[in-house]
């Protein structure tokens, strides 16, 4: 496993403001796998590490990954980059500041940086538009952006009043689900919308594959580390793991220093090959 630390890199959001590439995932926290303040320590130890964003969402545990967000944060909250997620259900004008709210105080803090639709639901982007203009002028989110969505949802979007504000798509990418790689992905890098690769380890399945243990093994890291180096690969994307236990924060860190040869991404080209053809974005 690499053992020297370079400096986390960035991505600017389309406002100009940088984001570290790599970020802490929260999604199975405060669901009691392991203790609330183990779960918190393991935040704050990615925050000293460098990787300063964190990713939840008002489903995770219906709150719980928020108040343990909210417990890593303390005192510390103006060096983290904030990513918080309202539910489609919770999408209209009135719901969607009513969740917000919500997440505020479970969070223990006036603000969240950039506020997620979570999937696209029955509610129509222009209400939701509505509210996360509201929220922003009231100074309680200051970016917005969605999750889960198609390039023609995006392309939906962006043409709405207001919709060219969007700093961010959150989609599952990892060497088993490269659909995105064939338009999703270039559509939002032409306009400069950071992708966030959500469940980049495919929440561990991917670890006993022999080509991630072949080339982890060549390179003294561990197949963990390979996966993040795959997502991290083309510029403009934001790997978000899930980092509940400090072991696991460590070892992701260290995907940073990890450099792969043509031929390992040739080798998982092979094993995982690039789409040719346009699929239906996937989900987890």
């Amino acid at each position: 496993m690499p053992t020297s630390l370079s400096a986390v890199p960035t991505t600017l959001l389309p406002s100009g403001e940088a984001v570290p590439v790599l970020g802490l995932g929260t999604w199975g926290m405060g669901e009691n796998l392991r203790p609330p303040e183990k779960e918190a320590a393991a935040l704050r130890l990615g925050l000293d590490l460098g990787m300063t964003l964190i990713d939840t969402a008002e489903m995770y545990a219906d709150g719980g990954a928020e108040e343990i967000v909210g417990r890593a944060i303390a005192g510390r909250r103006d060096a983290v980059f904030l990513v918080d997620k309202v539910l489609p259900s919770n999408a209209s004008r009135r719901g969607t500041i009513a969740a917000c709210e919500a997440s505020l105080k479970r969070l223990a803090t006036d603000r969240i940086d950039l506020y997620l639709l979570h999937w696209r639901g029955g509610v129509p982007f222009a209400e939701t538009l509505e509210a996360f203009a509201a929220l922003q002028k009231a100074g309680k989110i200051r970016h917005w952006g969605v999750s889960n969505l198609d390039t023609d949802d995006m392309e939906e979007l962006v043409a709405l009043p207001g919709g060219g504000a969007v700093a961010t798509n959150q989609v599952l990418y990892n060497p088993t689900r490269r659909g995105i790689e064939y338009d999703l992905l270039p559509w939002c890098e032409a306009r400069r919308i950071p992708v966030m690769a959500y469940s980049p380890i495919e929440q561990g399945r991917v670890l006993k594959h022999r080509v991630l243990t072949g080339i982890a093994s060549r390179h003294a890291a561990t197949p963990a580390q390979v996966a993040l180096a795959f997502a991290l690969r083309r510029p403009g994307i934001v790997a978000i793991p899930r980092s509940g236990n400090e072991k696991h924060v460590r070892e992701n860190r260290g995907a940073l220093d990890l450099k792969l040869e043509a031929e390992d991404w040739a080798a998982l080209d092979r094993a995982f090959p690039p789409p040719v053809r346009k699929t239906a974005l996937q989900m987890l």
